[in-house]
């Protein structure tokens, strides 16, 4: 996995104000937007661990993105993820946008994991202006 922080410039104006933020009402369609698309470890009670936004089509959730841990100054950018029929419209970019300006406004520094194989989601973030920090090595336990 890599481990990705922020280097960047801070995004002047809020670039998904379509967006909503997510609550207790929203966590079963969060959740089964992730059981789709898979951006990580994520919990039917993982958009009450920090900011949750998400753009919606009608009342279909399409996109998401979030905060889960924070230490410190620190702040993870998560759940990152856009339904594959909506995909290349740039909603990702935007609620990460949308994110980091928050983050870097309250005096934080924003930061992500993103596995190694995704390839794509890594050069994205590169070209957003993350810097790839270290790739370490994980495991992934689960039941079966």
């Amino acid at each position: 996995m890599f481990k990705m922080y922020w280097g960047s410039y801070v995004p002047e104006a809020d670039s998904a104000a379509e967006a909503i933020r997510l609550g207790i009402e929203h966590a079963a369609d969060a959740l089964e937007l992730a059981n789709l698309t898979r951006p990580g470890p994520f919990g039917l009670r993982t958009i009450e661990l920090g900011e949750y936004f998400g753009i919606f089509e009608g009342s279909r959730l399409v996109a998401m993105a979030g905060e889960r841990m924070h230490a410190d100054k620190f702040r993870e950018i998560s759940g990152v993820c856009t339904h594959p029929d909506f995909q290349g419209r740039g909603f990702a970019r935007k609620l990460m946008f949308k994110l980091i300006q928050r983050q870097i406004q309250r005096g934080e520094i924003p930061f992500l994991n993103v596995m190694c194989e995704n390839t794509n989601a890594h050069r994205l973030y590169e070209r957003m202006g993350f810097q790839t920090y270290v790739e370490s090595i994980i495991r992934v336990v689960s039941k079966q």
